[in-house]
Order: C-alpha cells, then structure tokens, then sequence
C-alpha cells in the first residue's frame, strides 16, 4: 500500500516532468528580464550622458571661435602643423560635398532619429559610448545646419581645427568619427548593441 501511494504521489511521467520545466523555465526568463532592466536604463543614461558631454563641448567651442577666431588671423598651436582657424563649411566632415547641405541635414537628423530608437534595446557599455559619441557629433553639426547662416537647412558648420595638409574640421567630427571606428571595432568582436557576442 504505501509503495503505490508512492508511485500515485510522484509526477514521474514525461508530461509533469516537461510542465516542470517549462514552469522553472518561465521562471529563469521573468527574472532575467526583472534583472536586465535597470542594466539597460543605465546604459541609455551613458549614452545620453555621452552625448550630452559630446554635444557640450562642441558647441561652446564653436561659441568661442565665433566670438574670438573668426574674421581674425590662425592661432598656431604646434608650429604650422596644427593651428585654429575659423571656417565655414556647407559640406559633410572634413569638407566634403559641399553642394549637399539640405541633403547631409537630413541624413543627420535620420541618424539621430535610428541612435534613440536603438537606445530602447541597449545593454552594451561600449556601444553606449560609441552611440552617444554619434548622437553627440550629429547633434552639434545639426544644430550649425539649423541655426547658422545662410538659413534652415542650408547652414554653415563652424570648422576649426586645422592640420597640416589635412581637412579643417570641428569636435562634432571627431566626436563622429571615433564613434564610427568603435562602432566598427564592437562589430568585427560580434558584439552587438544587445549585449549578444556572436561568431561568424
């Protein structure tokens, strides 16, 4: 008698054993996703931090050259290999396309638009910094487009930053371009902006 109240009492069929698993499963996922949360939240916080910081820096430093370079003679900071000079560019980074402004305007606003959809299913720490270093960049060329002469959509980006033999550009440049090289890096190690590492 008790051995069959222990075989009654036993839910050693497959049926129990799966149901069990599937509970314990569903389980392991809702408190992967409880603990997944506050990651995320902190890493869209880095990314907006990021950007914040990015944005900053850009833009008060075209405030100073405005205010003190322009119309004004080079400040050279390593002989003539690196100077600060003041110039207007109607073009993409570095000068480019210039004949294309309304058209780098939009693409700017659209990627700002794609980083903070992303941002909703961020985990990653350095694609945080790599997308808010973007945003940042984007933001302050977006805002010269917007704001600057000679109208909406058609402004001239403040450059300042003048190598030797090298395109003038600004901090929203270089903000832009080591964005894209980390964003290049985290691609070529399979990590994606979920946190997911995979191998092809």
């Amino acid at each position: 008698m008790a051995e069959a109240e222990r075989i009654i009492g036993t839910p050693d069929t497959p049926d129990a054993d799966r149901e069990e698993q599937e509970r314990a499963g569903t389980g392991a996922t809702a408190a992967e996703t409880e603990a997944e949360r506050p990651r995320g939240k902190r890493r869209i916080a880095v990314l907006f931090a990021v950007a914040v910081f990015a944005y900053a820096l850009d833009l008060i430093s075209k405030m100073i050259v405005v205010a003190k370079l322009e119309h004004h003679e080079p400040i050279e900071i390593v002989g003539d290999w690196l100077r600060f000079e003041a110039i207007r560019n109607a073009g993409a980074a570095f000068g480019f396309g210039e004949a294309f402004t309304v058209i780098f305007t939009v693409i700017a606003a659209a990627v700002i638009v794609v980083i903070i959809r992303l941002a909703r299913k961020l985990y990653s720490l350095p694609w945080a910094i790599a997308l808010g270093l973007l945003l940042g960049g984007a933001l302050g060329n977006l805002t010269d487009r917007i704001f600057r002469s000679p109208g909406v959509f058609e402004g001239a980006v403040v450059d300042f930053i003048a190598p030797k033999h090298f395109a003038v550009f600004n901090l929203a440049d270089s903000a832009i371009v080591c964005g894209g090289i980390l964003i290049v890096l985290l691609s070529f190690r399979g990590l994606d902006p979920d946190g997911t590492v995979h191998k092809d």
